[in-house]
Parts: structure tokens; sequence; C-alpha cells
């Protein structure tokens, strides 16, 4: 009987799968402790790795653009360029996870507006959540604490003019030339509302369309024009559920599209009073 500490491996010269890239992260946050302590627990994943820290906005995009990562950890306040000023031009470069303390609605709906692509509270999530949330967003998924999630419902509800702009200009970061240069990187606002037109209609009588609330909620989702992926992940259901929720919707609304459902919700479409009974 052969000795198995002397038998050769047949698979000694197959080539080894090469490992996966880690996602490469910055944080930024003014706290150094809260900053030491998301780089510990993220670079304890094998897939995760923290290539830069940043105390504040201008740290920020210098090391955001110095190491061009996966995805960017934001807090909102931070001492000279806080983290709302910086996301435009940090969002040009990598897509940017607001983690922060603010919970207030104007913070998190600005925070949309100029191009975050996910908004967690402290205190809402788990680790796990957390590097779930960093895994996903790399892979274009949004992702939303139950606070920010009711900030962007209320937000999709509002009637046109009822939310002002924000009072102040984005903060120049650096010299008047590297303002220059990074303005060049700030995405277009009018954009950052994925679709959402500034604000519905308020004539539009939705009742006849007999949605239930939740059907209500996603319906809006939609006409911001937000992927069944995005609405589960601000919804906290599965996608399944949404596909589910979508039908009954289309149903409701004699709609065989998004586009279609959407016109009718804003009361844009032709026919919104034909059809309805």
């Amino acid at each position: 009987m052969p000795d198995d500490r002397t038998t050769p491996d047949p698979f000694e010269d197959f080539p080894q799968p090469a490992p996966a890239t880690p996602l490469r992260v910055v944080v930024a946050d003014d706290n150094p402790v809260v900053r030491a302590g998301l780089t510990a627990l993220l670079s304890a994943h094998p897939d995760i790795t923290v290539v830069a820290e940043a105390e504040d906005g201008r740290a920020a995009w210098e090391a955001t653009r110095r190491h061009r990562p996966d995805v960017v950890l934001l807090d909102v306040r931070m001492p000279g360029v806080d983290g709302l000023s910086a996301l435009p031009h940090l969002a040009g470069i990598a897509p940017v996870l607001m983690l922060t303390y603010s919970q207030e609605s104007e913070t998190v709906q600005e925070a949309l507006r100029r191009g975050a692509s996910g908004y967690l509270v402290h205190g809402e999530f788990t680790a796990d959540q957390l590097v779930a949330a960093v895994r996903d967003v790399t892979a274009g998924s949004a992702h939303f604490t139950p606070t920010a999630a009711g900030a962007l419902l209320a937000r999709l509800r509002q009637p046109e003019g009822a939310t002002a702009h924000a009072k102040n200009a984005t903060t120049p970061i650096g010299s008047a030339t590297s303002s220059e240069k990074l303005s060049q990187l700030q995405p277009d606002m009018g954009q950052l509302t994925s679709g959402w037109a500034g604000g519905r209609p308020a004539a539009v009588d939705r009742s006849r369309f007999q949605l239930s609330t939740r059907e209500a909620e996603i319906m809006d989702l939609i006409a911001s024009g937000m992927t069944n992926q995005q609405i589960a992940a601000a919804c906290f259901i599965s996608e399944k559920t949404v596909k589910n929720h979508i039908n009954r919707i289309f149903a409701k609304l004699h709609s065989t599209s998004r586009a279609e459902a959407t016109a009718k919700w804003l009361g844009t479409a032709p026919d919104t009073s034909r059809g309805m009974g």
C-alpha cells in the first residue's frame, strides 16, 4: 500500500487562480478615532483595502485624485472643506458613500442631489451591513439606512417648488486655478436626480389609480429613475418583491412600461384623464 506522505500531488503544476483585486477605499472623517475604527473594520476583510485616510474634504479630494479608489466613505461635517462641498468633485472620480451622524432630511437630500451613491447614518447599521454596502456600491447598487430612505421618499413626494436649492455654492478647493479644474469634474446637478424633473404637477389626482401606500412609494421611486435594485435597497425589500409590486402598479395604471407608468403618475401623459374610470 503506497505511503500517502510520499504520493506526488497530481495538481501541483496546475496554475492557481489569481486572487481577486481588493476593493480600494478612501476613508474621510475628521474624527481620528472613527477613521481608525473604519480602517480596522474594513481592512479585516481580504477583499477590501483602505488606501488612504482624510481628515477633511480637501484631503479627501487629494487622496481620491491620487489613488483613484473604488469607493469613498465621506463624512458630512468636517472642518475647512466639508463633505457636501467636496462631494460633487469626488463623485466625478469614484462612487461616494456618505457615512455620517448627520441625519437631517435636508442634508440627506442635498447629498443625493450632489451625487452620493448611498447614505448611511451611524447607529442604523451593523459592521456587516457596512461591509456589504461598500461592496454593493462599487457594483452600482445604492444603500440607504432608514433615516436616509425616509428623506429620499419625502423629497420625491414634495410638490414642485417646495424644496429650495442649497443657499451656498460649492466651496472652492484650493486655489482659483484648482477650483476651475475641479468645476469640470462637477456633474450636472440636473442629472443627479436620476431623471426627476423638478417635482410633479400638483394637480395630478392619483387617488383614481388606487395604489396602496407601498405601491405609491415604489411608483415615486420608479418616477425618479431608480432601478429595481436601487428601489429594493431604499425600501429594504427584495428585488423579487419590487417586481411583484411593479406588476400590480402597471396593472392599476394600465401601463406596459416604466416610461408610460411614470408619465401617467406625473400627469404628463396625454391621456391621463381617460381609461382610469
